[in-house]
Parts: C-alpha cells; structure tokens; sequence
C-alpha cells in the first residue's frame, strides 16, 4: 500500500508506468552567479528525468551545504530556501530509483566528508558492480542504499590524493552507467563511463561553466552548448577553467532509448535535435506499417512527433485525439474503488467528436506491460471508434535494462513473454506494428555500433553479473 502525502508524481498507475531513467543532474561552476537559481532552473528542465525527489549541493568556498527532500524541484524548493544556499558552485539531482528505495535517505545529492574537506556527488546511470565495490567499505560507512553513496564513500576515502587523482584511480574500477556531477568546496568535476551510454554535456556562462544530462537544461539557464562529455573523460572546472583528461578509452554506446522517450523533444544528441529525430522515426514507422485509417493520434505527448511524422508519410490527416491532464501524476492518495474503475480516464479522455466513426492509427513510443495502450484502446472504442491501429516508434522492449530505466526483469516486460500478434491481441487492437531496428538506429544517423540497443535486443555492451544487479541489491545484502 502506498503512503498518502498529498503530492503528485509522475505517473497515474504505478503498477505500469512508462519507462524511467535514472534521473537528471546539473552542475554550475560561476562566480558572481546565483549558483542555486540557476541550479534550480537546470533541474527544473530535467524534471522529466526523475520525479521522486530533489536535491542540491551548494559551495561558497569554505563548506558545502546539501539540501534535499521527497517530490518533484518546485516542491522541494522555494525561494527561501534558495536564499539560503549561497555560493559559486552547486550540483543538483532529480531521481527516479533504480538502485536502492524511493526514499529521503537515497536521494541526492550525497555528502561525505574527506581528509581535505567536503564531497558531494550526484550521479545518473546505474552500476553493475556494486556490491564488489560495497565490499571494499566498512558497513558502517554506508547511510543509503544507493550505488552513488557507495561511489562517494569509496571517493571520500582517497587519502593523501587529491579529489581529481583520487577519481582518475577510482573510475577504471567502476563498471556500468555513469554520468556524475560531484565537487569539494572549490572544484566542480564531472565524469562520464567509457560507453557513455547516459548523457552528460558541457555548457559555457558568461561567467562560468555548466553541465547537465541535456542540452535543454543549457538552453534554460542562457548556457552555450560547447560539447558533450567524452565517454571516459573526466573535467575539473575551477578558477584556471575547464581541465580534461582520459580515465579510460572512449567504447561509445550510447543509450538509443534517450531517442525514443527519455530525452526531452528540444535536447539535441551527438549533435542531432531529438524531436527531428523522432518524426523521421514516425516517417519510417508509417513506411514499415501502412494501413488504410481516416486519422493519426499520438498518445499525447510521448507519441507527438512520431505521429507527425507518420501523418507527413502516409498522407492521413493528424489530429488530436485525446486530452491529457497534464496535473495527474502519481498521487499517493488511494483513489477510491469508482475513481479506479475509471483508471487512464484520470489521466487521458478522448475527444468523442474527433474519434466518432474514424479509422485510427494511434502513435506511441513504447509499449512495456500494455496495460496503458489496452486502456487507451478500449476507451477509443467506447467513444466510437471502428478501428483503432496502434504503431510504436521503437521495437518490442523485451530485455531489461541494467544501465538505468527502471524495467529490471524480462518478466515486467510484455514483449518478453508474447509474440507481436499476441501483444495486439492482448491490448485489443485491430492492428500493431513497431518500428524495426534498423530503422530507428538510421533515424538517428549514427551507426549501430556506437549505440546501446539492450532493451531491444538482448546485446549488452557492458557484461553483466545477473546475480549482482537489481533495484535492491544493496538493501538484500544488508547493507
């Protein structure tokens, strides 16, 4: 049973949620700035990337101060609270759980304490060695269960080294996904993994420095896009400026679900805007999969500009069948046995007079137990719909993720259990048809090898420990 306190998520139906990263971080090297401000407006515009809680890290040269609470940025922070936080360099945080409980000692970001001083660090990915790496701690070291506190305890213990040497020495033994935005009192750093499979990009101020999970978080705070974070390149920004150097080869295998859904519509990738992107993914889509239908929906707004796209090739008119409640997330108020009866309804409604008498294609991003697009199907029905054609503008999603989104088992995925024809069955719609593979890696214009596709076809490009992975690794060791 969920707790009730009032506060709205993310998601209407905890039980089938879309796929999640990890979450979003920020990080601002700048005198003379409200450093805090602008962390706030950076997290503000990766909200999308985890909304379970909120955090940030502030520094003024002498101490750093942490502050962090349960719920989405502008629930977490107000502007007495900002006015507290003062400093010229910050990192920020907004989760979505993937190692360790959604609770307040996990979020981030963390804090330790070294022999010079303070650390702080926030982190997006997920490790698949921890529990080796937990295993080089005293138990007692450990506040949280979370693959970041582990990573900070073991940085805070670097001894006579300094922080950017003890991280050099430190990352090569890290093994999974990794973006991290982590300081002292002076210093800002940030890393990448070797595969770069989660995204990290350096921005430049006026009067300082910037990095984020997403160019959109640049375009928010008036930062110029200089470049992405290299895989297995660590950056240390100080008074002297931006310093870079090598902790291992670059492997890049970068995430193609950022492409899909995780990535905001204005975020460019490996210099490629993500919602132009995606409408070619839509183009193809509509190549792979005709069909004779009267209108494109998308199910707002993962599906937009997939279903634009669709719409430009096959001719068919575009239009807006349903309505989003853009203010119903996960509510942590049990609703009531008519209000759950009602389930998407709360979420989505069609419009009746759009819908009536057509023959719809309906565009999604992704499909990952089905219960979401059998609701959606059905209520389309019931507004009078006579065919109702679902297309999805990435492949089946039949393998879990380990680097990241929150789909950890092949059991939580309907596409790894069921053929195509029999997921179209079990949502009842008239058709289906996902985009191949191939298609969506050559709407992205980089070659296959330079992407991690797991999800969709079981090829890890990291080696994995089965037995040594999970949501609660840490909290099942007793840690």
């Amino acid at each position: 049973m969920l707790k009730g306190d009032g506060r709205l998520g993310h998601d209407l139906d905890p039980l089938d949620h879309a796929p999640k990263d990890a979450c979003g971080v920020f990080g601002v090297w700048a005198p003379g700035e409200d450093v805090s401000k602008l962390t706030y407006f950076g997290l503000y515009a990766l909200q999308h990337r985890g909304q379970e809680s909120a955090g940030m890290a502030v520094s003024e040269g002498s101490r750093i101060l942490v502050y962090k609470d349960m719920g989405l940025v502008a629930q977490v922070f107000d502007e007495s609270v900002l006015r507290t936080l003062r400093g010229h360099l910050a990192i920020g945080h907004c989760r979505y759980s993937t190692t360790g409980s959604s609770v307040w000692e996990n979020a981030q970001p963390t804090l330790s304490s070294t022999e010079a001083g303070g650390l702080a660090m926030a982190h997006n990915g997920n490790l698949i060695n921890t529990p080796e790496l937990a295993a080089r701690l005293p138990a007692d070291s450990i506040r949280a269960t979370t693959d970041t506190e582990v990573l900070t305890a073991l940085l805070s213990r670097h001894g006579g080294a300094g922080l950017e040497d003890a991280a050099a020495a430190l990352l090569p033994q890290v093994k999974g996904a990794y973006s991290l935005v982590f300081m002292d009192e002076r210093t800002l750093y940030a890393a990448r993994d070797p595969q770069g499979i989660r995204p990290l990009v350096l921005g430049r101020l006026e009067k300082g420095w910037v990095v984020a999970s997403e160019t959109a978080a640049l375009d928010i705070v008036g930062a110029a896009f200089v470049r992405e974070v290299e895989p297995g390149e660590l950056i240390t920004i100080d008074e002297r400026g931006v310093r870079s150097r090598r902790f291992a080869l670059a492997d890049p295998k970068g995430c193609l679900f950022e492409y899909v859904y995780l990535a905001r519509p204005d975020t460019t990738i490996a210099g490629r805007g993500v919602q132009v992107t995606r409408v070619e993914v839509g183009r193809t889509l509509a190549r792979e999969h005709p069909v004779e239908a009267d209108l494109v929906i998308p199910t707002p707004e993962s599906g937009t500009p997939a279903a634009i796209g669709y719409a430009a090739e096959s001719g068919i008119p575009y239009g807006q069948g349903l309505v989003k409640n853009s203010y119903v997330g996960r509510t942590f108020i049990q609703p009531s046995q008519t209000i759950r009866q009602l389930g998407i309804r709360l979420k989505l409604n069609p419009l009746k007079e759009v819908v009536a008498g057509k023959r719809l294609v309906v565009v999604d991003d992704s499909i990952v137990r089905g219960n979401t697009q059998r609701a959606i199907v059905r209520m389309l029905r019931e507004a009078g719909a006579t065919e109702v054609h679902v297309r999805i503008s990435s492949p089946p999603v039949a393998w879990p993720c380990f680097y990241g989104i929150d789909f950890a088992t092949r059991a939580e995925l309907i596409a790894g259990s069921l053929s195509v024809e029999e997921i179209c069955e079990s949502i009842g719609a008239d058709s289906l048809g996902y985009i191949s593979l191939e298609g969506l890696i050559k709407a992205t214009t980089l070659p296959a090898e330079r992407l991690c596709r797991a999800c969709f076809d079981g090829t890890y490009p990291i080696p994995i420990d089965r037995d040594n992975v999970g949501k609660y690794v840490l909290e099942a060791a007793g840690q």
